[in-house]
């Protein structure tokens, strides 16, 4: 999922069932032809660790490529805190102030229509959660 705002409101929506590595070289095409980009957000973690680290790698090189500032927010705020899958039976599950695994069913992702009281974090590095054994 993929959203272009301005003045913080949503105006477009990008969705795609294909992976991200799929999804945002082409999509990403797109955008930049048609929207002069001011700022990127992206989710984080925790969620697919391989679309987080194309994600990041994706928009990290555009914003070095371009001078875009690049910002990262818990993906936790684009579902409402509900569970986030982790594997076939495992969800990322935010209680309390942690984060947990439990089994539990995903929530769904949505694209806000405002972004203003998004927290945006510069420290944009991807946050997997487990570390690396």
């Amino acid at each position: 999922m993929l959203g272009v705002y301005e003045n913080n409101n949503l105006m477009k929506k990008y969705q795609s069932d294909e992976r991200a590595s799929e999804f945002l070289p082409k999509i990403l095409d797109e955008l930049l032809q048609d929207f002069d980009v001011q700022k990127l957000i992206y989710a984080n973690g925790p969620g697919s660790y391989m679309g987080i680290k194309v994600s990041f790698l994706t928009f990290k090189t555009l914003s070095i490529v371009k001078n875009i500032p690049l910002y990262a927010i818990n993906a936790f705020c684009l579902n409402d805190f509900k569970p986030i899958s982790a594997n076939n039976h495992f969800c990322f599950v935010f209680e309390e102030g942690k984060i947990l695994l439990k089994k539990e069913k995903a929530g769904e992702f949505f694209m806000p229509e405002n972004i203003e009281k998004l927290k945006l974090n510069e420290d944009n590095l991807p946050f997997y959660f487990i570390d690396a054994v």
